[in-house]
């Protein structure tokens, strides 16, 4: 068992006095390592992998809140549906309306962020502004009571250099604020920012995270 748990102290004590959440993210580590966390009482687990987390559901505790952060293909959501809390990489409309068709088989509402290219290198995934603001006027103006959509997830670049991370990060909070005052103005909700991951969480938070994604610094390094 690898588990860090004066790392894990660290962090929730860290995190306290912004009041933000600590997702921990558990992909490719065995259920074992999982239960310890548990044990120390953390609840909320990340994993990638859909049928990784289906096999990992099973066994552990029935109180544990699990958040796919992973790239999630529109064929695999009816997998996690049942039990699932938040999926934080949603990028399409199309994605939206299956993750609100398979809740509704289960009668639940899964909670839902919205993911935003912010980085500077390529990546195959995230919307732009544009998407994003279009994508919202279209949510809007459908019906799919069993999501909700609870704010933006994003990942900075790559790279050593702290300014431009608390650029991206800066950009991306402002970018919630205002999308939230124009789309969800009477509401409780649009209020999560998942940035922030082993390497730049401290800066995260400063930039306004409500929610860190912790992996190799609780778990250890994968292989």
């Amino acid at each position: 068992m690898s588990v860090n748990l004066s790392a894990y102290n660290k962090i929730k004590d860290q995190l306290k006095p912004y009041s933000a959440k600590l997702v921990a993210v558990s992909k490719i580590k065995p259920a074992a390592d999982i239960q310890a966390l548990y044990n120390a009482g953390q609840r909320i687990f990340g994993e990638n992998y859909v049928q990784e987390l289906q096999e990992k559901q099973a066994v552990l505790p029935a109180d544990i809140q699990w958040h796919f952060i992973g790239h999630l293909q529109s064929n695999k959501v009816k997998y996690i549906a049942p039990f699932v809390t938040m999926i934080h990489a949603v990028d399409s409309m199309k994605l939206l309306e299956e993750i609100n068709k398979q809740a509704a088989r289960y009668n639940r509402t899964i909670e839902c962020l919205l993911q935003v290219h912010i980085a500077e290198e390529e990546t195959k995934f995230g919307l732009n502004e544009k998407e994003l603001e279009q994508l919202l006027e279209q949510y809007n103006k459908q019906q799919l009571p069993h999501i909700r959509i609870a704010g933006l997830m994003g990942m900075a670049t790559n790279t050593d250099n702290a300014g431009q991370v608390k650029k991206e990060f800066h950009h991306l909070k402002e970018l919630q604020q205002s999308l939230k005052a124009c789309f969800f103005a009477d509401t409780d909700t649009f209020n999560e920012l998942s940035i922030g991951m082993s390497g730049d969480y401290t800066i995260a938070l400063e930039e306004g995270s409500t929610m860190v994604r912790i992996g190799s610094m609780l778990f250890g390094a994968r292989q």
